[in-house]
């Protein structure tokens, strides 16, 4: 059967069994609105399945929980993110936040600076940071930096690791650094541009399940980029992921959140030193 043929209807019985698994394993909280949103999301993997009924599918993964779940989890998360989103973060990242962890703790002398892109998607903000660290380096040879970058999702990891882009996604992307930081395809019927190798080199990718209590992260870092990733969960998801990434963030380290995102009226360990822009005393 063609599942394009099929008029297919996700049960309130099935999507509300989906609701909880969504929440359960990753944070989450899916309104009941979203109804059509899960639909549309798990027709591809349904598809691959040669599943053509939104119940027979959720008995699937109700059987095959430990091998469909990292399946389902990469179809339902959203993974929208563009290269210097939101480029007053990476402004104050270079101009405040690097001059004072490196006054405080001296970072060219004992180590790497460490930053950790905490939701990482399909790799533009970890690529991002390389960069403007990158330009921080031609100036200052002794400075070094090093970047972790996670996501709950494979799919998206594949293409961070990958790091080729359709031409129209280095739009906001400067000539200077186009030139200095990106490979150009040689297929002009499909253009495409690639990391160059010395910025891949400097980060490594992982999959991380913010739910999980052990991050198990090789080191502590200094920064944390999470950005537009807690607006997903509810706010006592949100206060318990702030106390994990205290644990891994070293004291005066800098957490980075979204533009809609806010720990105002939460208690967390972070105090706010600019709009959206946070500290561990």
């Amino acid at each position: 059967m063609n599942v394009k043929e099929v008029q297919l209807q996700l049960e309130e019985r099935d999507f509300r069994f989906l609701k909880e698994i969504i929440y359960k394993e990753s944070g989450i909280k899916m309104a009941d609105t979203k109804r059509d949103l899960v639909q549309a999301r798990l027709m591809r993997r349904m598809r691959e399945l040669r599943i053509d009924d939104y119940g027979i599918y959720s008995e699937y993964l109700r059987e095959n929980y430990n091998s469909e779940l990292v399946n389902f989890i990469n179809c339902i998360t959203t993974n929208k993110t563009d290269f210097f989103r939101e480029p007053s973060h990476f402004s104050f990242l270079i101009d405040r936040a690097l001059p004072t962890l490196q006054a405080e703790f001296q970072l060219h002398l004992r180590r790497p600076l460490r930053i950790w892109s905490a939701g990482c998607s399909t790799g533009e903000e970890p690529y991002t940071l390389a960069m403007v660290l990158a330009e921080v380096q031609e100036t200052r040879p002794a400075f070094r930096y090093e970047i972790i970058a996670t996501d709950i999702s494979t799919r998206v990891l594949e293409v961070a690791r990958r790091a080729v882009y359709p031409m129209e996604r280095i739009d906001p992307i400067s000539p200077l650094y186009r030139k200095k930081y990106l490979l150009r395809g040689r297929d002009k019927n499909n253009p495409e541009i690639r990391i160059v190798p010395e910025l891949r080199k400097k980060i490594r990718f992982g999959r991380l399940n913010f739910m999980v209590d052990d991050f198990a992260l090789p080191e502590s870092v200094d920064v944390i980029f999470c950005r537009n990733v807690i607006i997903y969960f509810d706010k006592a998801t949100q206060e318990q992921l702030m106390h994990k990434f205290s644990r891994y963030l070293n004291r005066g380290g800098y957490l980075f959140l979204g533009h809609s995102e806010s720990l105002h009226g939460y208690e967390t360990p972070f105090v706010q030193v600019a709009p959206t822009i946070y500290r561990k005393p």
